[in-house]
């Protein structure tokens, strides 16, 4: 099974009609010559025990077909298995969903014919994990972002708004802007202690999150190093002033915003529990303590 791929579909990520998203993707997929076997999720984070029988059967190459939330889930069946090194596991990505938020790193194009021509093409990365564990000692891996506050926030009402699309996010992002209460962070990584108000945190391996913003600054996937973006005390209107910095990522160099490069971050709000978001997927509230694992992984890439 070296050379075969094990295909996740998630037959809900989207808007569009999934049966005949499938129909062009078997189509290309034979136009490929691409050997595989498939399964669709039945239910949430089914991916989860999906990823993992087919690695007990022998897969190495495993198919996301979905939004960012089903790559999540496949990552995290795949980081959480015990039977060969997960940088054994190479994860090619055809995009189906809302957001799409991971492939924008990579330049991986929201089509299905593309995406397959860069599967089949097979350039890869071994890229870093995120792993993320809350007060709960509830653990949680991710590839792209993860967040603590108002990112948080905006991810649990956006969970209402998804049949909007890609605008879902803009209407969940406003709607926290005018609902969410800043809380006091303490936030410990390295030799700094920082605590005063915040807005959010955000621990990046990647650059782009929230549909298309861009918070993190110099990412580079595979040196090993979360991006953290200390978003401080910004009220209403200086966000609503600075929306256009958010997708252009030049929001970095606001007076308010702080940047730093961490293998390891602790964070404690002081006097609230803010929800946590990892990947867009929410994940808890409170405290989070979050590090690195180099290379962990073998992405697909164009």
């Amino acid at each position: 099974m070296s050379n075969s791929w094990f295909i996740i579909a998630n037959p809900t990520s989207g808007n569009r009609n999934f049966s005949k998203q499938w129909k062009e993707i078997q189509q290309y997929l034979k136009l490929k010559n691409i050997d595989y076997s498939f399964t669709v999720t039945q239910f949430s984070k089914h991916e989860i025990e999906l990823v993992q029988a087919a690695i007990q059967q022998g897969f190495r190459n495993i198919i996301s077909v979905g939004g960012d939330g089903t790559l999540h889930n496949v990552v995290n069946g795949i980081m959480m298995q015990i039977y060969v090194k997960t940088s054994d596991i190479t994860i090619g990505v055809i995009p189906l969903g809302t957001g799409n938020d991971w492939i924008k790193m990579y330049n991986i194009p929201n089509s299905i014919e593309k995406a397959i021509e860069i599967i089949y093409r097979k350039k890869t990365i071994l890229q870093d994990i995120g792993v993320l564990k809350t007060n709960d000692n509830k653990t949680t891996y991710f590839n792209n972002v993860a967040g603590l506050g108002y990112d948080g926030y905006v991810v649990k009402k956006l969970h209402s708004l998804k049949r909007f699309g890609a605008i879902s996010y803009l209407i969940a992002g406003i709607y926290g802007l005018l609902f969410y209460k800043k809380t006091i962070f303490k936030i410990i990584f390295d030799d700094k202690k920082i605590e005063e108000k915040c807005l959010m945190t955000i621990i990046g391996i990647c650059k782009f999150s929230g549909g298309g913003m861009q918070f993190t600054k110099d990412i580079n996937p595979s040196d090993g190093f979360f991006d953290i973006t200390i978003i401080k005390n910004l009220r209403f209107l200086e966000v609503i002033y600075n929306l256009p910095k958010l997708y252009t990522g030049k929001i970095v160099h606001h007076k308010k915003v702080a940047t730093y490069k961490t293998k390891e971050i602790t964070v404690i709000p002081q006097n609230s529990k803010p929800f946590i978001q990892a990947d867009g997927e929410l994940i808890g509230s409170g405290k989070i303590t979050v590090n690195i694992i180099e290379k962990a992984l073998q992405f697909v890439i164009s």
